[in-house]
Formats: structure tokens, C-alpha cells, sequence
């Protein structure tokens, strides 16, 4: 995938050679896109291409699709995302609750935030419930109206929100598979496959999400969301849990997202004590949910002082 090109067939080791005699008439490409907030159509084209995973080479699912852009909107993105980064860090506006697309942060310092807290709690000698959130195709399914609101509330002034209305709006994509490609559809909603600005702008759209958990603790990595806390016993950590849970269900739906049941689950945490008095070993967090693509789903789980992660 290294040397494919995208819609537009240009190479970028083409640019890259060429770049002393193009780089002043791009400059000005890029200069009067900002300053007039248009793209051109061809720039929002992606050429989508199936890589072979493993398997059966029959079988549509042990396929990946890989979204090819042209060389000129990815410098054009690059620029853009530079400063959108820079104004989200010199206004401090990421919420700290966010490992993923962050400067000097990853999945390791995520899970020491959560283990760490973890480990607090159960050396205070409570029970730490937690729910492990997993959003299904939460980069595609992303509302472009609910995202440029967001950017708006982040203070993003009207100019740069017409570029970005013009960044997300009018895209499409077609597959290509050797000499053959189909017609192309269009994209509308998601952040870019592909794209330079796509993970900054996920990490914008659900930035507000650790709002909404007053009593409790977030933490995500991308999209990836954990939500706990630490009571005393179980019975309040269950209310509060089911509380939280229920905040966070309606922000899922005011933000036209949904979650993955089947990587979504509870787990409890504490010391080999703590867990025995527990009346029976049945007990565990419970949970429940009002719309239908959510399913209930319950796991206990014992953690002695050393907590150790289950494999994925």
C-alpha cells in the first residue's frame, strides 16, 4: 500500500521530487482554500482498496478496506491539522480523560490511570465497578452536523467552521480492485477514513462525553470508554453505576451513536477479602438498558492486590 495512489493518481514521491518548483503554486492552492473554506470535489474523493487479511481469500470479511486520498488534501490536511492541534492544546480544550491522539500519551498511560485508581481504591477497601464501553463503527457513524456544532462551541470562528463545513459535506468513495472500480457513493456521515484531520476530529465529537459522569471516573483511548467508581459496597455501586450508565446512554443517543454489545462489559474489582464477603458468588454488577441495540450483560470478575488484565 505504500506507493497506491489515490482518485486523482498522483504519487506522492511525485511531489516529493518535484517540491522545489511546486511548493510556491501549492502554497497558494492551500492559502486560497483556507481563506475562501472551499475544497475541491476530487480532493473529498477516496479510492477504497481491499486488503487481504488472512483466510479464505473468498470471503469478504477477511478483507480490509483501505481509503486512499489524494497526495494534495492530505498536505492540505496536514496544515490544517497542525493548527487545529495547536489551538486545541494552548486552550487546553481535550479533555485530560482522553489517552488516544494526544501528545506523550497512549494506551500504556491509560491503563495506568485506570489501574492506578483501581489500586487506590481497593487499598481504601472498596469495590471498584466498572463499565467497558465499545462503540460500534463509532468513526463512521459520526453526525457532521453534531460534529461542526461542536467545533463551533469549541470556539472555532465562522470562516474556519465554512472550511470545515466544506471539508466533511459533498465526499464519496468508490472501490478499486485491479483494472475495475465501481461507481462511487457518497459519505455522509463519519469522520474520513484515511484522513490526517479524521482522529483530532472523533477525539473533538466526544470530547463532552466525561460531562455527563458526575459521580464516577472516564477514561477513554479513542473510542474505547471505561466509566468506574469505588464505593464500600456493591448495592451503592450498582445505583451508581446504573445512574451513571443512564447519562451516558442518552448522550450516546443525542450524539446519534450506538454501542457494540458484545465487547461492552461490566467487571468488578478488589481485594481477595473484599470479594469473599460478598453473599454469594453470583453476585454482580448489573445493568440495564431502554433501547433495543443495547443487551444486557453482566461479568464478575475477581482481582487479588496485583490487578492482572485479562488477554484480549
Amino acid at each position: 500500500m505504500k506507493h497506491q495512489s489515490g482518485p486523482d493518481q498522483i504519487p506522492a514521491m511525485l511531489l516529493k521530487i518535484s517540491a522545489p518548483a511546486i511548493a510556491k503554486p501549492v502554497a497558494t492552492l492551500i492559502n486560497e482554500s483556507l481563506a475562501t473554506g472551499y475544497i475541491p470535489k476530487l480532493w473529498k474523493t477516496a479510492r477504497v482498496v481491499p486488503i487481504h487479511k488472512s483466510g479464505d481469500n473468498t470471503l469478504v470479511s477477511n478483507y480490509r478496506p483501505i481509503s486512499l486520498l489524494p497526495v494534495m488534501s492530505k498536505i492540505l490536511e496536514k496544515c490544517v491539522y497542525t493548527q487545529l492541534r495547536d489551538y486545541d492544546l494552548y486552550w487546553n480544550y481535550l479533555t485530560p480523560d482522553q489517552s488516544g491522539f494526544r501528545p506523550n500519551h497512549s494506551t500504556t498511560t491509560a491503563l495506568l490511570k485506570v489501574s492506578n485508581d483501581i489500586q487506590a481504591g481497593m487499598e481504601q477497601g472498596n469495590l471498584t465497578g466498572a463499565i467497558f464501553l465499545d462503540f460500534a463503527k463509532a468513526f463512521d457513524t459520526v453526525d457532521h452536523g453534531i460534529l461542526l456544532q461542536k467545533l463551533k462551541n469549541s470556539g472555532i470562528g465562522d470562516r474556519t467552521l465554512t472550511w470545515f463545513q466544506s471539508y466533511v459535506s459533498d465526499r464519496s468513495q468508490y472501490v478499486s480492485i485491479s483494472d475495475s472500480t465501481s461507481l462511487p457513493l457518497p459519505v455522509t456521515c463519519g469522520v474520513p477514513q484515511g484522513s490526517i484531520l479524521g482522529p483530532l476530529l472523533f477525539a473533538i465529537f466526544i470530547n463532552d462525553l466525561p460531562n455527563v459522569c458526575k459521580a464516577s471516573t472516564v477514561h477513554m483511548y479513542a473510542d474505547d470508554t471505561v466509566i468506574y467508581t469505588s464505593k464500600p459496597d456493591l448495592p451503592q455501586l450498582e445505583a451508581v453505576l446504573q445512574d451513571q450508565f443512564t447519562e451516558v446512554e442518552k448522550w450516546i443517543k443525542d450524539n446519534k451513536l450506538f454501542l457494540n454489545a458484545d465487547k461492552t462489559v461490566t467487571m468488578l474489582f478488589g481485594t481477595a477479602p473484599k470479594l469473599h464477603k460478598l453473599q454469594t458468588p453470583q453476585d454482580k454488577i448489573k445493568w440495564h438498558a431502554d433501547h433495543s441495540h443495547f443487551s444486557q450483560i453482566s461479568r464478575y470478575v475477581v482481582r487479588p492486590k496485583s490487578i492482572l488484565w485479562p488477554p484480549y
